[in-house]
């Protein structure tokens, strides 16, 4: 007999293989083709799914480990470092979109209640989208990620509060919420339960399950918590997601923590697509293909005002325009907490079956074009740069008192002040080189500044802030930050104000190398090579060779390239095989007496490998050709794909 949901759980997951597998091949969001699979799956598509109400239970759960996974990676470490984005950034966007929306509201004639709920759907962004795109852009550390990022921190905080008191907007009975003394005793014994459970009781459990090192019941444990904080805070009368953060705030404070995260992630992963997939069963087709002018048009109003009051808001924060731009980009979207916000309105009554359907057609098109604006983010920066407006708006300005600069020549400027700027300025230091530093967080270089650091305030992709610095007596410049619009546009800046300035640049990627060189940085440092390398270099000291010949190996590799790095063309870079985007792995064997005697041509002909070296005693072979011969306990040095790595290892050597 076949089980119902069963079998519509298995139709959920095929089509959202296939339809995602087609998304992956186009360079299309997740996210959208999730909304797809339910808008085809769905009652309003193609009626494949019965069970609704069931995919919609598996959907509730998604958000439940969603949010517990959000407190969980709430750290307070984490939070004291971008606390100013967090507090002031988070509040002053979600209070002005607030009130942008609950203006526009009111005067298209909705009434107070609805115009406030209108605005809180509207000013939420979208956690899982943003965080996923500054991942995959690497731009989770520069300026603008760090923003964003404390202004989501902010909201995921505020929408469990929101969700808590949704129902006072609609006037609805909801128990302790319309009595003020229960409502502050059940917040005072929710603040005991969470510190004691935080300070003593789950720590000395969580510990206690640990010793028996056994995996199942650590896990059985973590959703234990996750779910029975969850049932207590839902049977007192308050929301599903507040006990579900609250759940991950304790755990967050154990020792456990990022292991607990580790499996509760697939977890999350998984049911939040169910999620996405419910939204997309809940759109109307029809209804939505009626209205898809309108749809589209209010579409474009929330991402221009959510655009315009994102990057107000980095203004305030004393941030260049050019970083206001790349923020209001980042936050244009409405995020899935609206959509939680907006089926408890609709079962409230705070908004009808029509304004519903317009909502999510809405969000659902603000989510799905998050990866194409941010696409467009450098041009649209670009832009920006060239509107005639006043310096303080365009550079940003420095929220506190700025002592005399001494102005320096023949000097080092460090652009980004993370652990590789602190490095090289420490460095400098030693070695008495003048130096200094031009940072964009306006917190950094105060907490700097009082320790003496000659630390300057500003965006150096900017030409004025550079000419502060009198850029063009210095010597060399090292780009050390993680934004890598910020550094192609700081290299352009920097070589048209001082064509002889030497320019050092930090990257993270083999592939964004050749660019970089096109403009104008002299010097490159792949973290990606430079990672490969010092792992090499690990298992070349697990085979015990002498540390002498370790280090000129490295030495040669490094050299070498380098310089293959600067004469390759962009085309010959791609298909190098110290490019990692392609699957290209180095690794190392020693050969056996069977090996005796025979060429590389013999040893390699039934694979697609490359020779990068052959070790013997203390001589190192390059460049070499099929024809060497080869001798018992010589490390061969070997590159090409994983499969074709593995089946080499396998063989007889």
């Amino acid at each position: 007999m076949a089980i119902p949901l069963l079998e519509d759980v298995v139709i959920i997951i095929g089509l959202a293989v296939i339809i995602l597998l087609l998304f992956r091949k186009m360079k299309m969001p997740a996210i959208l083709a999730f909304f797809l699979t339910g808008l085809l799956a769905g009652p309003h598509g193609l009626g494949l799914v019965g069970s609704v109400d069931e995919v919609n239970l598996l959907a509730e759960l998604g958000v439940i480990f969603l949010l517990f996974t959000i407190g969980m990676e709430f750290s307070l470490e984490n939070f004291f470092q971008i606390k100013r984005y967090v507090i002031v950034g988070g509040s002053l966007q979600l209070t002005l979109t607030l009130a942008a929306v609950y203006f526009i509201c009111l005067n298209l004639g909705l009434n107070t209640s609805e115009s406030i709920f209108t605005g809180l759907l509207i000013s939420f962004s979208s956690t899982a989208v943003v965080i996923r795109l500054l991942q995959e852009r690497d731009q989770m550390y520069s300026i603008h990620g760090q923003i964003a990022l404390g202004i989501l921190i902010f909201q995921d905080i505020a929408v469990v509060l929101v969700i808590l008191f949704t129902p006072m907007l609609a006037g609805v009975s909801n128990g302790a919420l319309n009595n003020l003394p229960t409502l502050i005793a059940m917040g005072a014994g929710l603040v005991i339960f969470t510190l004691i459970s935080t300070k003593w009781i789950v720590p000395a459990l969580i510990h206690y399950i640990a010793r028996f090192k056994s995996r199942e019941l650590f896990v059985l444990t973590i959703i234990l918590i996750c779910f029975g904080v969850t049932w207590i805070t839902s049977s007192i009368g308050l929301s599903t997601a507040l006990g579900a953060f609250l759940a991950g705030l304790i755990i967050s404070n154990t020792d456990y923590s990022h292991q607990a995260l580790g499996n509760i992630l697939p977890f999350k992963d998984i049911f939040m697509s169910f999620f996405f997939v419910s939204i997309g069963m809940l759109l109307n087709i029809g209804f939505v293909a009626e209205n898809l002018l309108l749809i589209i048009i209010i579409a474009v109003i929330v991402i221009l005002l959510k655009s315009f009051i994102a990057s107000i808001t980095a203004g305030l924060l004393g941030l260049s325009f050019r970083v206001m731009v790349l923020v209001g980009l980042l936050l244009s979207q409405i995020g899935e907490f609206s959509f939680i916000l907006s089926a408890t309105g609709l079962q409230l009554g705070l908004i009808n079956k029509d304004f519903f359907q317009i909502f999510l057609g809405v969000s659902v098109i603000t989510m799905s074009i998050t990866p194409f604006i941010l696409a467009a983010a450098p041009r649209i920066s670009n832009f920006s740069d060239k509107l005639p407006l006043p310096d303080r708006i365009k550079h940003g300005f420095y929220p506190f008192t700025i002592p005399p600069e001494e102005v320096l020549s023949d000097h080092l400027i460090i652009v980004g002040f993370g652990i590789n700027g602190k490095n090289m300025a420490k460095a400098a230091s030693k070695a008495e080189i003048p130096y200094v530093v031009v940072e964009i967080n306006p917190e950094i270089v105060r907490n700097e500044k009082s320790h003496g650091e000659s630390i300057h305030f500003g965006d150096a992709a900017h030409g004025t802030v550079l000419k502060n610095i009198n850029i063009e007596e210095a010597r060399i410049m090292v780009v050390a930050i993680s934004d890598a619009i910020g550094t192609r546009k700081i290299l352009d800046i920097a070589k048209k104000l001082n064509p002889n300035i030497y320019i050092i640049v930090r990257t993270r990627y083999i592939r964004d190398m050749e660019s970089l060189y096109q403009m104008g940085a002299d010097e490159i440092i792949p973290e990606e090579f430079e990672t490969s390398i010092e792992i090499f270099s690990r298992v070349l000291e697990k085979y015990d060779l002498p540390e002498e010949n370790i280090h000129d190996f490295i030495h040669e590799i490094r050299s070498d390239g380098y310089e293959l790095f600067r004469t390759l063309s962009k085309d010959e870079l791609i298909t190098s095989t110290l490019d990692e985007s392609q699957d290209i792995e180095i690794t190392s064997t020693i050969l056996g007496s069977v090996s005796e005697g025979k060429t590389i041509g013999e040893l390699i002909k039934s694979y697609d490998l490359e020779i990068v070296a052959v070790i013997r005693g203390h001589k190192t072979f390059k460049k070499i050709d099929a024809t060497f011969k080869l001798a018992e306990g010589d490390l061969l040095i070997v590159s090409g794909e994983e499969d074709q790595l593995s089946n080499f290892e396998k063989s007889d050597l």
